[in-house]
C-alpha cells in the first residue's frame, strides 16, 4: 500500500486516498448512532455552512430535485434537526436553517467520529502522524481553493 517511489504519481495517491476514504466511512459508520440517512446528513452539513438557503439552492447543492429534497427536509424537520422559516422577501419561499438540536447532533457525531479516528491514529508513530497531518492540511487547502474556483465560475455563468 505504501509507495517506494519518493515522488508518487497523483493516480497512486488518488487510489490510496480513495481507499482511506472508504475505511473512514467504515470507521465512522461504527461510531454512528445516526437516526438520519447519508443524504439527510449531507443536508445538515450543507445547512450548517449555508444558513437560510432556499429549497432550490439546497437541491442544486445535493444534485437532486426540489421534490426529493423537500421530502428529505420533511423528515429532518420531523425529528427537529432543521427549521423552515418564511422568507421576508417572498411569502412563497421558505428559508432552511439548522436547528439547535441539529447542531448538537452534528457536534456529537463529530465527537464520536474523532474518537474512532483517535484509536487508529494512536497506533501510528508520531512521525507518521505528522506526515499525515501535513499531507491532509495541504489537501484541504488545495481542495478548498479548487471548490471556491468552481463556485466562482458557476456564479459568473449563472
Amino acid at each position: 500500500m505504501t509507495s517506494s517511489s519518493p515522488r508518487p504519481e497523483p493516480s497512486e495517491v488518488a487510489r490510496v486516498t480513495s481507499e482511506a476514504a472508504e475505511l473512514l466511512e467504515v470507521l465512522w459508520g461504527r461510531a454512528s448512532t445516526a437516526p438520519v440517512s447519508a443524504s439527510q446528513l449531507r443536508v445538515l452539513f450543507i445547512l450548517e455552512h449555508n444558513e437560510g438557503i432556499n429549497l432550490r439552492t439546497l437541491a442544486d447543492a445535493l444534485g437532486s430535485t426540489p421534490p426529493s429534497t423537500s421530502r428529505l427536509c420533511d423528515r429532518l424537520q420531523a425529528v427537529g434537526y432543521i427549521e423552515r422559516v418564511a422568507s421576508s422577501t417572498s411569502r412563497r419561499e421558505l428559508r432552511l436553517y439548522l436547528s439547535r438540536r441539529g447542531g448538537s447532533f452534528l457536534a456529537e457525531l463529530r465527537s464520536r467520529r474523532e474518537h474512532a479516528l483517535e484509536s487508529v491514529l494512536a497506533q501510528m508513530s508520531a512521525a507518521k502522524r505528522t506526515a499525515l497531518l501535513q499531507g491532509l492540511e495541504a489537501f484541504v487547502t488545495t481542495a478548498a481553493a479548487q471548490l471556491h474556483e468552481v463556485d466562482g465560475a458557476d456564479a459568473r455563468t449563472a
